[in-house]
């Protein structure tokens, strides 16, 4: 079966992952709360950005689309924050998702600085 480029990069697999994980956490979050709203926004710009990025011509452009991605991992590691703040969900459980996180941050870095040497992440 043919795949889109970013199909085969492992950072949009994992990422798609956690869009999953994180809908299936909101199932049982209420949406009255921002959080909610937020998280799904946010979890949902990860691939959908790195997608963008991946088809993009120019360094320069790839890389402005990754640091999108990666500031909406980040926002969705915060949302989780959130939500145990207001014992909306579990420590274990937020701690699970955001390892995810961390692994695809890490992942956008080795992107960004592949396609920009110079660049300070």
């Amino acid at each position: 079966m043919r795949q889109f480029d970013h199909e085969k990069l492992i950072v949009y697999q994992r990422a798609i992952e956690f869009v999953a994980w994180a809908s299936n956490l909101l199932d049982n979050v209420p949406r009255k709360y921002a959080a909610n709203d937020q998280l799904d926004r946010a979890s949902t710009s990860i691939p959908l950005n790195i997608a963008e990025g991946n088809g993009k011509f120019t360094a320069k452009d790839r890389c402005r689309f990754f640091d999108i991605a990666r500031g909406s991992t980040l926002e969705s590691a915060a949302c989780l924050d959130v939500l145990v703040a207001k014992n909306l969900i579990e420590r274990d459980v937020a701690l699970e998702g955001k390892q995810m996180l961390l692994d695809t941050v890490s992942m956008l870095i080795g992107l960004i600085r592949a396609n920009d040497s110079e660049r300070e992440v």
